[in-house]
């Protein structure tokens, strides 16, 4: 099962090579890690999505929890959290296939960033299932380069 967990941290050197040693001295993969500061300058906050059972989870929240310079960890359940990530993508276009490229990317209300003559490169913000969905369809004309922020979580109370 698919977790998403926040960790607001001190801003302190080292502190991002305790959590991501935690995971790897325990055998947790982290399916993705964002790290950002926050309004306060003092603190970041973490967002990390790993797999696990309940019980994985608990073992991750407890030790997360014990680290020092960790503020606050808070497990998010469906529904509890806005999310978005960032994903910019790089498709490979002719002439014949451009406009349907822009099309797609307006519809999904994503940002062509750079224009060149043989490839369009795109922003696109959103959940998971909106990135997956446009990916896959821009798996069709050819993706030269992709990459990914990693998930970005809030509270919604």
């Amino acid at each position: 099962m698919r977790h998403t967990i926040s960790v607001l941290v001190e801003n302190k050197f080292g502190v991002l090579t305790r959590v991501a040693g935690l995971f790897t001295g325990r055998g947790y993969n982290i399916h993705s890690l964002n790290v950002a500061p926050t309004h306060d300058a003092t603190a970041s906050c973490m967002t990390i999505v790993t797999h696990g059972d309940d019980a994985t989870l608990e073992q991750i929240i407890k030790q997360l929890s014990k680290l020092p310079d960790v503020l606050k960890v808070q497990h998010f359940n469906d529904g509890e959290y806005v999310d978005r990530e960032l994903v910019l993508v790089k498709v490979k276009v002719d002439s014949k296939h451009r406009a349907e490229v822009m099309q797609i990317t307006d519809i999904f209300r994503a940002k062509i960033v750079d224009v060149q003559s043989k490839n369009l490169t795109i922003e696109i913000t959103g959940d998971e299932n909106k990135i997956e969905k446009f990916i896959s369809l821009m798996d069709q004309f050819g993706i030269l380069a992709l990459t990914r922020t990693g998930k970005a979580a809030m509270p919604r109370a």
